[in-house]
């Protein structure tokens, strides 16, 4: 019953630790030697409560415990268990899963915090903590917001911050959990009502951060408001937004979790435009600038929209893009075994949040999570 009920959490077929396709034998070892290296450096660095990195911000020990669990290497139980402990302790009555700040509404960043630990907890398969899973997923739901605006179907770092705002990232990661511990559903106790969050809404939200032309059509800028890659006025005197790499990837996210089809015109508009800016030395748009986030964003993204090639020029087959992360990710990572970011924007110069973008991305794109 409890291999039962644990397949039911994770929802992934044990064809999900394959290699999503052929890539060079020596290449996956020495992705297995980088994975548990960094793995090796995240223990060390783990701290006796449990956390990592930030205590005040779950999120930072949750990305760690993710990239663990996602690696499938053994010898980390305890380490394991004590990250899911620390967060674990805290979730709040509400459900979520942050740390207040008082006097500062909606300072603990709520949806942000709680939608990265859910995931994080659920992809350890453990299913004794499906009650922890449910109220996290109850307090995602509440915090979509509603209304005729154009924040209605978004969300923001926290629903309760005292002002009406959203943005693709946070929505990116609140409609990921959402799809991710779907299947915890399945086990919320009789009488208890099942609860999710408007995925009609939630795309057309999406949708109006999607560029439909010029230079970066088919790209995602981060919201209406502050696109972060500023903006251009058309021929026409019409205000374009300025997409960018991490962003566009993370639309391409959100579009696949609510089901849209490879063959859908805003999904291939997406793809079109990875393939048209298609680099590792940065984030295109933004410099160095979230950088890691990036090469996590674009493995999550690819992986879960079934994309092995990137068709640049029309050849099929153009852009073997597995192969090139595990080799650009392998090939950046310090002798100690961890990742870091000299640019500092989005906090990638602490070496656990790095560190953590890197593994997660490497297992995706070397097949061994979904």
């Amino acid at each position: 019953m409890k291999t039962i009920l644990i397949t039911l959490l994770l929802g992934i077929a044990s064809i999900a630790r394959t290699e999503a396709q052929d890539l060079d034998a020596a290449l996956m070892q020495e992705v297995r030697v980088s994975i548990r290296k960094g793995l090796a450096w995240l223990k060390a660095n783990q701290k006796p409560d449990g956390a990592w990195s930030e205590a005040s911000m779950p999120a930072m020990t949750a990305l760690p415990l993710w990239a663990i669990a996602a690696s499938g290497e053994p010898g980390y139980d305890e380490t394991i268990e004590k990250a899911v402990t620390f967060i674990l302790s805290k979730q709040q009555p509400d459900g979520g899963i942050y740390v207040p700040v008082p006097g500062r509404q909606g300072g603990g960043l709520g949806n942000y915090n709680t939608s990265i630990c859910i995931s994080a907890l659920y992809a350890t398969g453990r299913a004794d903590i499906t009650p922890a899973i449910l109220k996290g997923r109850k307090y995602i739901a509440l915090s979509q917001h509603i209304g005729d605006d154009s924040h209605a179907g978004g969300f923001g770092y926290d629903k309760d911050a005292g002002r009406r705002y959203s943005d693709l990232n946070n929505t990116h990661f609140s409609l990921e959990a959402m799809r991710r511990t779907q299947a915890a559903e399945d086990l919320r106790p009789a009488g208890e009502r099942r609860v999710d969050v408007s995925w009609d809404a939630a795309l057309k939200y999406v949708m109006q951060m999607q560029n439909t032309e010029g230079e970066t059509a088919g790209g995602f800028a981060y919201n209406t408001q502050d696109p972060k890659s500023g903006i251009a006025t058309n021929a026409s005197g019409r205000v374009m937004l300025r997409a960018y790499g991490s962003m566009t990837y993370a639309g391409l996210l959100s579009m696949v979790h609510a089901k849209l089809e490879k063959s859908d015109p805003r999904v291939r508009s997406a793809v079109e435009y990875a393939a048209r800016f298609w680099t590792l030395d940065e984030n295109p748009g933004q410099g160095q600038q979230g950088l890691y986030f990036y090469y996590n964003v674009m493995s999550r993204a690819l992986s879960a929209a079934d994309i092995n090639t990137l068709d640049r020029t029309g050849s099929t087959g153009d852009i073997l893009w597995r192969e090139e992360i595990l080799r650009k990710i392998t090939a950046v990572q310090q002798s100690e075994g961890y990742w870091i970011n000299e640019n500092n924007r989005w906090w990638e110069n602490d070496p656990v949040l790095a560190t953590s973008y890197s593994l997660l991305a490497l297992a995706f794109a070397a097949g061994f999570t979904q």
